[in-house]
């Protein structure tokens, strides 16, 4: 690698795939940035990153950490040097990410139905049954256009053999998409030339087809949909996001305690009286969406929504019950999804998963524990997950315990080594493990996406944990057309 001011103690791990350098030589699509960054020092390099944090602070990009029952409000870490991602690979990616969500759409169609794919022997009855995210009071209802999961973050990572695997489907109520759309805000202020000489896809228009989608969604019989979302309030760690989205599609942000429901329908307070909303975008999970359906104690709910939601009143955007098909033991049956409802080979790899409810796949997490990760199958946000090779013996026989008292509840997988990318930190520039949450949205119209995502950094040396909830960090993620030939 030439020598330079910053770059010269980048270090190229084997057996792991760096973004920009392939152990001989920049890879062409980095080249334009890394020129750029080899006449930088780590004075204007400092200058920058300062300069982001400001930006950040200044604007309120938060988020929330709740530890020890008490929620403390930090910046989201953002690393300056953009991850780059060519225009040819994304558009495989989109491709993979299209097939995968029209295969899960019908796959809750068919499960909150007549549930073919049971009766079939492709996914055992057994396994829905168990999942604590079947919601039994969701089945038979209908939805518009058969659509289940509107908005989407399919968490992608890139091996070591340079392909890139699903590593998770969040269908629910993923987050994480202002800080995307954020991020870019702040690069265009740090890097304007960079920005302006790579040819980089745009991302902006990602609150526009959001808003379509959630108007295409009301009854055709409505001339102008009413839409709000929902959020638990300003104690939830994504209370920023729920704002900024309300802000940037302009319309409005409401709790539970905003909404009435009656005689089947949902309606919001307002100095004028009530006012009908035909679309609800919720950042409420299930379980507090109605209290008198699910947990009675909920305050973030409406009493009724459910009976409303049913009649086909109301649209609820995910819509409920989806938490069945982003359990960590179903998605290691997506790619059977997508041969059998669609009949095609998944143009996306799983990471092969072993469901710890099979005793053969138990007895070899136990003997290989090194070699492996174990996840909890119901949370998110890294919480719940076993890195094997960092685990210590005391904490190991604790989580056999707990593993081998309901294995159903975890699955494990092998440890993969994610891709590096070169980041800006301490003053040098030094790879980090890295993975990629595009955000998908299904409309009538079909899946559609922006070109870019959320990459998500591991900021810690060595770490794979990318996690925001476990000190994770993220960086603005372009994709450029330019011809890939590395």
């Amino acid at each position: 690698m030439a020598k330079n001011h910053i770059l010269n103690e980048y270090i190229y791990r084997e057996n792991t795939w760096d973004e920009m350098y392939d152990s001989k030589n920049i890879r062409k699509h980095y080249s334009n940035v890394f020129s750029i960054l080899k006449n930088l020092d780590v004075d204007s390099m400092s200058n920058r990153h300062r300069l982001a944090g400001e930006l950040f602070l200044n604007q309120g990009i938060t988020f929330t950490v709740y530890n020890n029952n008490e929620g403390i409000e930090r910046i989201f870490p953002f690393d300056i040097i953009p991850r780059i991602i060519t225009g040819a690979e994304w558009d495989e990616l989109e491709k993979g990410i299209a097939q995968r969500l029209t295969a899960l759409n019908l796959f809750l169609n068919d499960i909150y139905h007549e549930q073919n794919i049971l009766h079939d022997g492709i996914i055992s009855p057994e396994l829905i049954a168990s999942c604590p995210h079947y919601t039994r009071e969701a089945y038979g209802i209908d939805v518009p256009y058969n659509i289940y999961v509107h908005i989407s973050g399919i968490d992608l990572i890139r091996g070591s053999d340079g392909k890139f695997y699903v590593l998770e489907d969040n269908l629910r109520t993923p987050s994480g998409v202002s800080y995307m759309l954020e991020n870019r805000e702040v690069t265009k202020r740090i890097f304007p030339d960079m920005l302006a000489s790579s040819n980089v896809r745009s991302i902006s228009h990602y609150p526009m087809i959001l808003h379509e989608i959630l108007l295409e969604l009301a009854s055709s019989q409505v001339s102008a949909p009413y839409i709000v979302i929902l959020t638990p309030g300003m104690f939830n760690s994504a209370y920023y996001e729920h704002t900024f989205l309300a802000k940037q599609m302009g319309v409005d942000l409401v709790e539970g305690r905003d909404l009435v429901v009656d005689n089947h329908k949902v309606y919001t307070k307002t100095t004028n009286g009530l006012k009908q909303v035909h679309v609800i975008y919720r950042r409420v999970d299930d379980d507090f969406l109605d209290p008198l359906v699910f947990r009675q104690e909920s305050l973030l709910g409406v009493p009724g929504l459910l009976s409303a939601y049913r009649k086909g009143n109301v649209v609820i955007v995910n819509a409920v019950g989806n938490g069945v098909a982003d359990d960590k033991a179903v998605y290691a049956h997506v790619p059977d999804m997508i041969k059998y409802y669609l009949n095609e080979t998944p143009i996306l790899n799983n990471i092969p998963t072993y469901q710890l409810s099979d005793p053969d796949a138990l007895k070899y997490t136990l003997s290989n524990i090194n070699n492996l990760v174990v996840k909890s199958t119901n949370q998110s946000g890294g919480y719940g997950m076993i890195m094997g090779n960092a685990i210590d013996d005391n904490e190991w026989a604790k989580a056999k315990i707990e593993i081998e008292k309901n294995p159903r509840n975890y699955v494990a997988q092998p440890i993969i080594q994610l891709s590096t990318v070169p980041c800006f930190i301490n003053g040098k520039i030094e790879p980090r493990h890295v993975d990629l949450r595009p955000y998908a949205l299904c409309g009538p119209h079909g899946v559609k996406l922006v070109s870019g995502g959320l990459t998500r950094v591991a900021l810690t040396e060595g770490s794979l944990v990318v996690n925001s909830s476990q000190g994770g960090g993220s960086k603005d993620t372009w994709i450029i057309d330019t011809p890939s030939t590395n």
